[in-house]
């Protein structure tokens, strides 16, 4: 156990955006919900968010994710943790400090470095990074038993510290006393005015207490956000991450770098996915499935062997064995069910397919109860719409419905009956009967001369 504390209060300037920095999305979560669930997965009981910049959004954003200390002016890193002092008192473990706009940091770091901190019995540790290039950022500058003996910022260093490739990530681990304590020294002495973490080691240090330096094994993991360019370079590895974990899982990915996949979808063993695809939060993704190129999942259900082939699917669900598309569009509301065709140019909306039923091409079904094993000819609407009200239309099973039919809602047709194409339907149609709604045919031989 351990508590985390979340520093999300600053303002990002460089994002220019109305929206705080810590709740732009990367593959579909905030910023700063990366780090929060980072910390859970670790084993984190309490986690603080301090906010300031729009304190109200971010809370909003959260919701009950976790708990919040409120820096109402921005005084430096450690005014930021003083102001959750009331978790630090109480904390039953360690106290972990991340950055609300870190959204690489992974679970397995935050244990690793609490299981140094711990074996190595510090009273602080420095989470660190070897970098090829550390310029601008502050060395880990170690005494000779491997301990940090201090953080050298890169306009204080010397020539021969400028030359240490080991830098502060801004992350840490603290003993919660040690961290107590030296909160109540800390003053800000400075140009800036500010309160400085990193203070906090040199009182450590002065009272003689160890301080360690877990290094990260993936440098990218402390890659901070603070442009929209940096934004989608981090978007572009938590992709990457997501994209492989489901190929680990057994889901094939052609050109996964071309798909996006937002963190939370569900797929199962053997299903393909095509290039160009885009899979949504709250999706789930049967196994054996066909996800083709260009589809967009938002929020849906696809069933086991389905296909969805360059489609789009919101908020419904697909049965087994369904094939959509190409180019459907499936609507909010949508319950489709096994075995089912929707085919080219269909459009769904709030809608429930029986079982079997083929929806072949260049048709309109919304606000319908579809039955089983109903054959759509191509053309059909349902008019559902007067202007004002939305109407529903009802169809039984084994119905037959020829091309160019249009429902005008609110319509119930019986099982078992037949349409014949060319119909506009206005009344009820009985079971087992054929229906034919449409004006008799008349020829006017010579009429284009008479126009004349």
């Amino acid at each position: 156990m351990f508590t985390a504390i979340i520093l999300a209060a600053g303002m990002g300037t460089r994002m220019k955006s109305e929206m705080p920095k810590v709740i732009h999305r990367v593959c579909g979560k905030p910023l700063v919900k990366w780090v929060i669930d980072a910390a859970k997965n670790a084993g984190a009981d309490e986690i603080c968010v301090v906010v300031g910049h729009k304190a109200q959004m971010v809370k909003e954003t959260l919701g009950g994710a976790c708990g919040f200390a409120l820096q109402e002016e921005q005084k430096g890193t450690g005014h930021a943790v003083m102001q959750a002092m009331d978790y630090i008192k109480q904390a039953r473990g360690e106290v972990v400090i991340l950055n609300g706009d870190t959204p690489l940091i992974t679970s397995e770091t935050i244990k690793s470095a609490l299981e140094y901190h711990r074996a190595d019995k510090n009273h602080a540790t420095v989470i660190t990074a070897v970098l090829p290039d550390a310029s601008g950022y502050g060395r880990i500058v170690r005494a000779k038993d491997g301990s940090v003996m201090k953080i050298v910022e890169q306009k204080d260093a010397t020539d021969e510290e400028k030359k240490i490739n080991e830098v502060n990530s801004g992350m840490y681990v603290f003993d919660a006393p040690s961290l107590a304590f030296t909160l109540g020294k800390l003053t800000p002495n400075n140009a800036q005015g500010e309160y400085y973490l990193t203070d906090t080691l040199e009182i450590l240090l002065g009272e003689g207490r160890k301080i360690g330096g877990f290094a990260l094994d993936d440098n990218d993991e402390i890659r901070g956000i603070n442009d929209r360019v940096q934004l989608s370079e981090a978007e572009k590895i938590m992709s990457k991450r997501i994209n492989e974990k489901h190929m680990r899982n057994g889901v094939t990915i052609h050109a996964p770098e071309s798909v996006y996949i937002e963190d939370g979808a569900e797929i199962g063993r053997d299903t393909e996915i095509f290039r160009d695809v885009t899979i949504k939060a709250g999706t789930k993704i049967g196994s054996g499935c066909v996800i083709g190129s260009g589809s967009l999942l938002d929020n849906a259900v696809v069933k086991d062997g389905a296909d969805v082939l360059s489609s789009v699917i919101l908020s419904s669900t697909v049965g087994e064995g369904t094939h959509v598309g190409p180019f459907a569009y499936i609507r909010p509301g949508c319950t489709v069910g096994r075995d089912v065709k929707v085919g080219d140019f269909v459009e769904l909306k709030n809608s429930s397919i029986g079982n079997g039923t083929k929806i072949s091409h260049l048709t309109y079904i919304g606000d319908s109860d579809v039955g089983e094993r109903v054959n759509f000819g191509c053309g059909t609407v349902t008019c559902n719409y007067d202007g004002k009200n939305k109407f529903r239309t009802v169809i039984g099973d084994d119905c037959f419905v020829g091309c160019n039919t249009n429902f005008v809602s609110p319509i119930n047709v019986g099982s078992g009956s037949y349409i014949a194409a060319g119909s506009t339907i206005t009344e009820d149609i009985p079971e087992n009967s054929l229906s034919i709604a449409r004006a008799r045919q008349v020829n006017k031989e010579g009429w284009k001369d008479k126009r004349k």
